[in-house]
């Protein structure tokens, strides 16, 4: 195997972060909502968050309760006897940092005050849309990003206005693009860190 496959060669340490965002997204109607949060997008997102190196994961919601369910299911993996059972799931939740909202969320994820670039994700075709590729090369040179995902029928319009730049929807051959987020992220993450044969 070559050393190239081993390590890319970057010119800074890679810096992705991953937001789950279920504040503000649309539901089926166009509406803004908020969505609840799932214990299966919290444990299948922290492991493909920790498979392809990201380093932190957020979960933005604005609503008590769920930022409560969040921890305590965090609590468990890290503190209690899942901690013990299953160390692996404990390294991966060991990611996860809860925020209120998107203000809130730029601020946590500034270096040294410095904003990553904000991408967004969309099952929606967008004009100007950066390809998987382009965006890879630039995190593969060092640029720090932070991808976000929304929840229910994705991304309300306020949020993705903000945003610096967005990827293109994944798509098949056909025109069905209903992924669950979490597959969604796996593939995301999988075009943008993971290892090719280059």
């Amino acid at each position: 195997m070559s050393a190239r496959l081993d390590r890319p060669a970057v010119q800074r340490p890679v810096r992705v972060d991953v937001a789950l965002v279920h504040y503000p997204v649309v539901n089926k109607n166009q509406e803004i909502i908020g969505a609840a949060v799932t214990n299966l997008d919290i444990h299948d997102i922290a492991r493909a968050g920790r498979t392809f190196g990201v380093g932190t994961f957020y979960i933005v919601t604005p609503f008590q309760d769920q930022q409560k369910l969040v921890g305590e299911i965090v609590s468990h993996w890290q503190e209690g006897y899942g901690a013990r059972y299953n160390t692996d799931r404990k390294e991966a939740l060991a990611s996860i940092v809860i925020c209120d909202d998107l203000q809130s969320l730029y601020g946590l994820a500034a270096v040294n005050g410095e904003k990553p670039l904000v991408v967004a994700t969309s099952a929606r075709q967008h004009a100007g849309s950066i390809s998987f590729a382009a965006m890879r090369q630039q995190i593969l040179a060092g640029l720090h990003v932070l991808l976000l995902f929304g929840t229910g029928w994705g991304l309300a319009e306020p949020a993705l206005e903000a945003v610096d730049a967005m990827l293109p929807p994944i798509s098949g051959f056909g025109d069905y693009r209903h992924l669950s987020v979490r597959s969604a992220v796996s593939i995301v993450l999988d075009r943008l860190l993971g290892r090719r044969e280059e």
